[in-house]
């Protein structure tokens, strides 16, 4: 679908804009929630919530404390061989491989033990540094935020 927006666009307090390429290739319905919360101003002042140095930055729970969700139902696992890498965007989710909601994650380094157990749906293209100047802990003292979620072409 060639007017699809495959770009998310998360402007960050930490400093500046995070370009995230969507896959929709990996993960249809996956890409379809992302878009739709981004369109419903869902992720606007959503904090992460859990940033892990080396690891991963976690976000998407409007609650902050990483047990919420949106009021959609969860969605079905698509996992995929696509590895969890720098940059990688993959669904946060439960013990149940069909718990992904709305929280989420990006990658700050190899984490390849992810690999087929996590949903991917995207890749940071531009403003990783922005990723990694998020402050860290389970949570930050200060957490980060999304000012504004957005999509583009």
């Amino acid at each position: 679908m060639a007017d699809e927006k495959n770009t998310l666009v998360l402007t960050l307090d930490s400093g500046g804009d995070v370009v995230i390429r969507l896959r929709p290739d990996l993960a249809p319905q996956h890409v379809e929630r992302i878009r739709e919360l981004a369109e419903e101003e869902f992720y606007d002042g959503v904090v992460f919530h859990r940033v892990i140095d080396g690891f991963m930055a976690q976000g998407g729970d409007p609650t902050g404390t990483g047990m919420g969700g949106s009021d959609k139902p969860d969605l079905p696992a698509e996992f995929s061989r696509e590895p969890h890498v720098r940059g990688v965007c993959s669904m946060a989710r439960s013990q149940s491989p069909n718990s992904a909601n709305s929280q989420f994650f990006i990658c700050f380094d190899d984490a390849r033990f992810l690999d087929g157990q996590y949903t991917v749906w995207g890749e940071v293209s531009e403003g990783m540094e922005h990723v990694d100047a998020l402050p860290k802990g389970e949570p930050p003292a200060k957490p980060g935020r999304i000012v504004k979620a957005s999509l583009r072409d």
